[in-house]
Parts: structure tokens; C-alpha cells; sequence
């Protein structure tokens, strides 16, 4: 949520600001080149001119953080941390801060400031609004020797709290990371979650004929991306830790088309962070998944007949099993681009995996995965709004999740209700993949690149999309300036809005768009 903040603060606020602003210019940010096929859309966030202005940018706001803490009167035991600056096509500059009180993260204590290009603060996004103070920070009960003492304020009056992480294997053989939260008074759960995020279940089929960024290495060649960060994969051997070899090649020509080479898998996972890269380059003007130039590496081969993929903060890296039968790698393109947007995410409004926060989470995954579809403009897989359709889930050809009416998968929300919550990450993200449906589409029967979809809404309002190339620009926008680690869909709706204005202003047909398809699944 958002609350607005008075003018005698804002003006306390406009110096510390007025510095930001000066830090983020030390760099050439200039704004990215409209999107192909859409000469009105305008770029969410211009890139900027190098990864070390960027670095420099949250270096100039750390520096400055301790002012700005006190400009926003926050409680002399609390800090911030500067973790990104984005400056948008309009000079706004929005710095992304973690909080610590006494010393201890602050869980859900996140917050960012939207700066003009004057040096004015325009407003401040916040996790939360309650005021950070606990009476002791010492626990009172046992605690492990590996907790981490914490204040959570994801909710509610904040407390002291205890943090673990508890691994293992999850029922489909998935690597498992629990992460889970405890009131350090009185030993309740006040949060508990798993950190491995999977994409869901199935065989994959392979991409087709692609061209590969390649590295020379000896007398052969390794799929190292020089051209990406440096990306690499790696075959784990049916290996469950560790990264496995690199894989190599002696002539350049990889795999043969089918499971039966163990390089295939390899080719359309080293080929699907190719492409997820390259759209989050043309689109936003990010350099990589965290903006760094750096980039993450991929993983095939895991385990034995393992039926999942999935994505790991722990080693920024994607992750691919073989299928039942060891022979269908779960590698397709929108698969590989919803894991590494999984650390995108991360990089950014960091969602919480659990709740309507998590289902935001998973839905960005499948928006940015369904992206980076039709941007590869593949002729073997083409764009649509179908997620997983390359792996047969369910045996008979039908996709993993369907965007224009998700509850066509048997589990998926069309629209919001107070239960939302409650339902598997998976499946409230049904509620933001049919907004996103409709803002780019509209409502009722279309065909798009030879795929069928009637989409409803649920009070039966007739809803006419924007183009997908402007609705994603909306949705990036959201993630990385206006929403937070708690971002429930009512905020979600408040930060598309508040994107929409920036990009195309307050009286656009956009803005219109956004909130009529925020209406179309019940989000008011």
C-alpha cells in the first residue's frame, strides 16, 4: 500500500532525494527504444549506461540512506539498505531499501522512494505502515543455533522473531528449503514456506533448429554465453547438489532433437536463457536477471526421472529434470523464462512465496515466461497464452496452466474472493494471469497465432486489451518500483494503476484498461 505522505515531510525528504538523483546520473541511463511492433509503448525503465553506474547509483542512496531514515522519520534503531535504483523515462528516480531495527532485518519491513527528477519525493511505498519497535530483542524460548533473530512485520504489530530454514526433499523429488518464521516469545508460526519455486510437472518437447552463443575452448567448444554474462550449463549426471560438468562439444553442433542425446536438454535450456535474457534486454533495458550484467547458469539432468523444474535464490540457477521416462527434459522456452523470472522477481519487489504474494509471484513467472514466448518468435513453439504446453502434464497434450480462463486446469482462480489466499501459490496465481489475459487481449473469443481462447470476466463487463507488448511494460513497472514483499492483489491492482499513469498518464485509455481488467477478475 501506499500512504501519502505530508508536505512538511515530503519537503524534509527533497534534499536527501535532490543526492539520489545526482548519483543515478554519473551513468548514460538513456531510454530504450520502443518496443518492436508497438510504436507508442514506452520503455519501463531505461537501462543504464553500465553495470558499475548502476552499482554506483545504490552506492550514492547507501551513503545517503541515514538521511533519508531520518527524513522519513523512521525510529532511531532503524536503518536502511539500499538494494536498487531504477530511473524511469521521466527522470523518477525509485530507490528500493531493505530496514533493519537494532541490528535484526526487518521482515516485510521493505520500502521505496519515488523521487522526481527536481529532487522532490513524490511518494514512498511501503510493506508495511505499522511502526518498527519491539520491547526486547532477546528470545523466549529455546532457539537452534542456526536461527536467525529477526523483527517480522509481515503482518499486523511487529514482533521479534526467529528464522530457520529446514531442507530437504519434497514428495516429487524437488530439493526442498523450507523457510519458516517463528514469534520469539511464544513459539507460534507466524509464516512458513517453501523457497524452491517449480514450475509445475510434465514432459517437454524440444525448441526446434536454434542458433547458440557458444565458447571456444581447447580443441572443442562449452556452452559458455559470453554474449549473456557469461552463462553456462551444466549436465548434473542425475546428480542432486553440486553444479555437474560443463557441457562441451567437439564440433559446435549440439544434441540431435530427441531425449536420447543427453545434450538436447542442455541445447534448450542454454537456448531458453538466451532468449529470456534477450527479452528482458529489449523490453526493460536490464542487463540480466538482477541488472548486473551478471548472469545465472542452468542445471539438466537432475535426478532420476524427475518430473519438475524449478528455480534456487541459494545459487541463482535454473534447474531441469528429464521427465518420467528420462528422455523428456522439462526445458521448454516459456519454462525457462518463468524460473529465471522467478530471480527476477527476487531481484525486485522480492515477493513472499506464500499467500496472494505468492500467487503475484508465480504469475509474474508465467507473464514474463509467456513474454519471452512470443518474443523468441519461435516457429516450433510460438507465442500464446497457454503456460506449459510443451510438457504434457496431464498425458493428453493439455497445458500446465491456462491464462485467458484458468480454471480450465481443475485448480486455477478466475477471479478474486477472501479464500484466495489460502489456495497453493500455483493456483492463486490464476487471479493476476487472467488480468494480464485481458489487459493485453480483452474479453471473450479470439484467435491468436492459431490458438482459441474465450475469455469472461465475473461480472460480465466487456473488457478491450491494450496489446501485450504495453501490458507487460505496466506489469514490469509494478514489480520493480511499486510493489513490495507483502503485495496482496489490492495493492497489485494500486501499483499497475500507478505504473500505467507514469507510462501513459492519468487520463489514458491504458490506465482505463488496467482498471477494467483489475475489475474483470473481481479486484476492486
Amino acid at each position: 500500500m501506499t500512504p501519502h505522505m505530508n508536505t512538511r515531510r515530503a519537503a524534509a525528504l527533497a534534499a536527501v532525494a535532490a543526492m539520489v538523483v545526482v548519483g543515478m546520473q554519473t551513468g548514460a541511463a538513456n531510454a530504450h527504444p520502443n518496443t518492436p511492433g508497438d510504436s507508442s509503448s514506452v520503455s519501463a525503465t531505461p537501462a543504464f549506461g553500465t553495470a558499475s553506474a548502476r552499482t554506483a547509483a545504490i552506492e550514492s542512496a547507501q551513503s545517503d540512506a541515514s538521511s533519508t531514515a531520518s527524513a522519513l522519520k523512521l525510529g532511531a534503531k532503524e536503518k536502511l539498505i539500499a538494494r536498487d535504483v531504477i530511473k524511469d523515462a521521466k527522470g523518477t528516480v525509485h530507490t528500493r531499501y531493505e530496514r533493519t531495527y537494532d541490528g535484526l532485518p526487518v521482515l516485510g519491513g521493505d520500502l521505496v522512494t519515488h523521487t522526481a527528477a527536481s529532487g522532490k519525493l513524490k511518494s514512498v511505498t511501503k510493506a508495511t505502515t505499522a511502526r518498527i519497535s519491539v520491547p526486547s530483542t532477546t528470545p523466549k524460548i529455546k532457539t537452534a543455533a542456526s536461527a536467525r533473530k529477526v523483527i517480522w512485520a509481515g503482518d499486523g504489530t511487529p514482533v521479534l522473531a526467529l528464522e530457520s530454514i529446514k531442507t530437504g526433499v519434497q514428495k516429487d523429488g524437488t530439493p526442498s528449503r523450507k523457510r519458516v518464521i517463528t514469534d520469539a516469545t511464544t513459539g507460534k508460526v507466524l509464516q512458513s514456506y517453501e523457497e524452491i519455486e517449480t514450475a509445475g510437472v510434465g514432459n517437454s518437447q524440444y525448441s526446434g533448429k536454434v542458433d547458440l552463443s557458444t565458447t571456444a575452448s581447447g580443441s572443442g567448444f562449452e556452452l559458455t554465453d559470453g554474449d549473456r554474462g557469461g552463462h553456462k550449463t551444466y549436465d548434473l549426471n542425475q546428480g542432486e547438489s553440486g553444479t555437474g560438468d560443463l557441457v562441451t562439444d567437439d564440433d559446435d553442433t549440439w544434441g540431435d532433437g530427441t531425449g536420447n542425446d543427453r545434450q538436447t536438454a542442455a541445447v534448450d535450456a542454454h537456448y531458453g536463457a538466451a532468449q529470456t535474457w534477450d527479452f528482458y534486454k529489449s523490453a526493460f533495458g536490464r542487463d540480466g536477471i538482477a541488472g548486473d550484467g551478471k548472469a545465472a547458469y542452468s542445471r539438466v539432468h537432475y535426478g532420476d526421472a524427475y518430473v519438475n523444474a524449478f528455480w534456487d535464490d541459494s545459487c541463482f540457477c535454473m534447474t531441469y529434470g528429464d521427465g518420467a521416462d528420462n528422455k523428456s527434459a522439462l526445458t521448454a522456452l516459456d519454462v525457462a523464462g518463468h524460473e529465471m523470472s522467478h530471480g527476477l522477481t527476487s531481484s525486485t519487489a522480492n515477493l513472499n512465496y506464500s499467500g496472494e504474494s505468492g500467487g503475484l509471484n508465480e504469475a509474474t513467472s508465467d507473464i514474463l515466461g509467456t513474454s519471452v514466448e512470443f518474443f523468441a518468435d519461435n516457429a516450433t513453439d510460438v507465442g500464446d497464452y497457454l503456460i506449459g504446453e510443451k510438457i504434457d502434464i496431464n498425458g493428453d497434450g493439455s497445458p500446465l496452466r491456462y491464462m485467458d480462463k484458468p480454471s480450465k486446469d481443475g485448480g486455477s482462480a478466475d477471479y478474486w474472493d477472501s479464500g484466495v489466499g489460502d489456495l497453493d501459490v500455483h493456483y492463486s496465481s490464476g487471479v493476476a494471469n487472467h488480468f494480464f489475459y485481458l489487459l493485453s487481449e480483452g474479453s471473450g473469443a479470439k484467435t491468436v497465432n492459431g490458438v482459441d481462447y474465450d475469455s469472461p470476466t465475473s461480472d460480465g463487463s466487456t473488457v478491450t486489451g491494450i496489446g501485450r507488448d504495453k501490458a507487460v511494460q505496466i506489469w514490469y513497472k509494478a514489480l520493480s518500483e511499486y510493489m513490495t514483499s507483502t503485495t496482496d492483489y489490492a495493492d497489485a491492482r494500486t501499483a499497475t494503476e500507478r505504473a500505467a499513469t507514469d507510462l501513459y498518464g492519468a487520463d489514458s485509455a491504458e490506465l482505463k484498461a488496467v482498471d477494467a481488467a483489475w475489475s474483470g477478475v473481481n479486484v476492486k
